[in-house]
C-alpha cells in the first residue's frame, strides 16, 4: 500500500502536457544485484526483467510516445559464452510471453542494431514480434540490441558512401546522418535514464543524446519500479532545456 501511495503522490507532480516524447534507459546493474544476493548472474537478468515491464506499462500509462531500452550491447558478447546464451535464451522468452500484452497495451515494438549477427532463432522471434505489433498506435517500444553507438555512426557513414557512389556526391549535413541512423523517423531521447550510478553514457545513442537532458540513479536495474520513472520525470520537468543557448 505504501508503494502505490507513493506512486500516486509522484504521478500527480507529473505535468502531462509536457511529457519526454522520448524516454532511453541504460539498464545497468543485474549482475551486481544477484552478486549482493549471492545468485548467479543469470538471476539477477530474469529480476531485470520485471523492471522492464514496470518501465513499459508506466511509460505506456502515461502516453510516453517513444521508450528505447539498451538491452544488449556488442560489447556484451565478450561475457561468458554461457552467460550469452542464457541472455538470448531470456530474450525469446521475453518475446513469446510478453507479446500478447503488448498487443493488449497497444504497444509497437522495434529493435535497433546489427540485428542480422544475432543467432538466427532470436532474429526470427524478433520477426515475430514486431509484425505481430506493427498495426499498435501506442508507445513505440525500441530494444537496442547488439548496438553500439559507433557502430550505427560507422553503418550510417557507409550508407551515405554506397548513396554517393550510385548517385554521385550529395550534401552531408545533420538531416543527411540522421536519415540514415538506425533510429531515423524517431525524435532524439529527451531524457536518458542511467541505473546503478555509474556516470558514463556506455556507447549509447552517441549521436542522439547530444542534448540529452541525463539522470542517474543509485539504484540497480532489478530494483528499479513505476515511482523511480515517475520522480525522473518530475526532475526532467524541473529543468531548463536550453540547447546551447542563453540561460
Amino acid at each position: 500500500m505504501k508503494i502505490e501511495v507513493t506512486e500516486a503522490h509522484l504521478l500527480a507532480q507529473i505535468d502531462l502536457d509536457r511529457l519526454p516524447q522520448h524516454i532511453a534507459i541504460i539498464m545497468d546493474g543485474n549482475g551486481r544485484w544477484a552478486n549482493k544476493r549471492q545468485l548467479p548472474r543469470i538471476a539477477g537478468h530474469r529480476a531485470g526483467i520485471r523492471a522492464v515491464r514496470q518501465a513499459v506499462e508506466a511509460c505506456a500509462r502515461l502516453g510516453v510516445a517513444c521508450l528505447t531500452l539498451y538491452a544488449f550491447s556488442v560489447e556484451n558478447w565478450k561475457r561468458p559464452r554461457s552467460e550469452v546464451k542464457l541472455l538470448m535464451a531470456l530474450l525469446r522468452e521475453y518475446l513469446k510471453k510478453e507479446v500478447p500484452e503488448l498487443n493488449r497495451q497497444n504497444i509497437r515494438l522495434g529493435v535497433i542494431g546489427r540485428v542480422s549477427e544475432l543467432p538466427p532463432p532470436v532474429q526470427l522471434d524478433l520477426k515475430m514480434a514486431i509484425k505481430s505489433t506493427e498495426a499498435n498506435t501506442g508507445l513505440r517500444l525500441t530494444l537496442a540490441l547488439n548496438y553500439s553507438g559507433r557502430a550505427e555512426l560507422i553503418d550510417a557513414v557507409r550508407a551515405i558512401a554506397r548513396g554517393a557512389k550510385r548517385n554521385g556526391f550529395a550534401e552531408i549535413n545533420e538531416q543527411t546522418i540522421s536519415d540514415r541512423l538506425y533510429t531515423r523517423g524517431m525524435p532524439d531521447p529527451d531524457l536518458l535514464i542511467r541505473t546503478s550510478g555509474e556516470m558514463r553514457l556506455s556507447n549509447f545513442l552517441l549521436w542522439q543524446i547530444a542534448y540529452s537532458e541525463l539522470w542517474v540513479t543509485n539504484t540497480l536495474w532489478p530494483d528499479f519500479k513505476q515511482s523511480d520513472l515517475f520522480q525522473a520525470i518530475i526532475d526532467y520537468q524541473k529543468r531548463e532545456r536550453r540547447y546551447g543557448g542563453l540561460t
